[in-house]
C-alpha cells in the first residue's frame, strides 16, 4: 500500500513539473530560433549591397515614409474636424500601424546621405540603438492609435494620435533634416 501511495505521489509530482519543463523547452527553442534569426539577419546585413540596390532601398524608404506622412495628415485633418470621419481615421491608423514595424529595416548600413539624396541624418547609423528604440516607440504608439481608431471613440483616437505625434517628433528632431522646399 505504501509503495502505491509513493508511486502515486511521484506520478503527481512528475505531472506538475511537466508543464514547467515544457515551458523551459519551448523558451529554449524560441531563444535558439531568435539566435538563428539574428544570425541570418546579421549575415544578410553583412552582405554588401550594390549602389543600385542601396538607391532603390532609399527610394522605397522615401515612398513608405511619404505613405506614413499622408496617413498622418489625413488623420490629423479628420480628428480636427467638428465631426471626424472615423472611417478615414481608421484607414490612416491601419496604414501607419502596418508600416511602423518596418521602419528600422529601411535604414540598413550604407544607405545614408553619402550614397544619395536623403533627409536621414548620419546619426541614424552612428546611434543605431537609440534610433531603433525610437522606432520601437513609434511602432507601439501606432498600434495604440490604431486600436483607439478602431474603437470608434474620436476622443481616444485624438489622444492616441497626440502620443503618436510625440514619437514622430522624438525621432525626426535628431535623425531627420528639415525640408528644403
Amino acid at each position: 500500500m505504501r509503495s502505491l501511495v509513493l508511486a502515486s505521489a511521484f506520478v503527481l509530482l512528475a505531472a506538475c513539473q511537466k508543464p514547467a519543463e515544457q515551458n523551459h523547452q519551448a523558451n529554449k527553442a524560441a531563444n535558439a530560433s531568435d539566435v538563428a534569426s539574428s544570425t541570418v539577419a546579421a549575415a544578410a546585413a553583412a552582405k554588401p549591397l550594390s549602389k543600385e540596390a542601396k538607391l532603390q532601398l532609399m527610394h522605397d524608404r522615401h515612398e513608405n515614409m511619404e505613405k506614413i506622412g499622408k496617413a498622418v495628415k489625413a488623420a490629423r485633418q479628420e480628428l480636427n474636424a467638428a465631426t471626424p470621419d472615423m472611417n478615414i481615421v481608421r484607414q490612416s491608423s491601419a496604414t501607419i500601424a502596418g508600416l511602423a514595424p518596418k521602419v528600422p529595416s529601411w535604414f540598413p548600413a550604407g544607405t545614408g546621405p553619402d550614397v544619395g539624396k536623403t533627409m536621414a541624418k548620419p546619426d541614424i547609423w552612428q546611434k543605431p540603438q537609440d534610433f531603433t528604440s525610437k522606432a520601437r516607440d513609434f511602432h507601439e504608439a501606432a498600434l495604440a492609435f490604431d486600436a483607439a481608431a478602431r474603437s470608434g471613440d474620436a476622443a481616444a483616437a485624438k489622444a492616441a494620435f497626440g502620443n503618436l505625434g510625440k514619437t514622430c517628433k522624438a525621432c525626426h528632431d535628431p535623425y531627420r533634416t528639415e525640408h528644403k522646399d
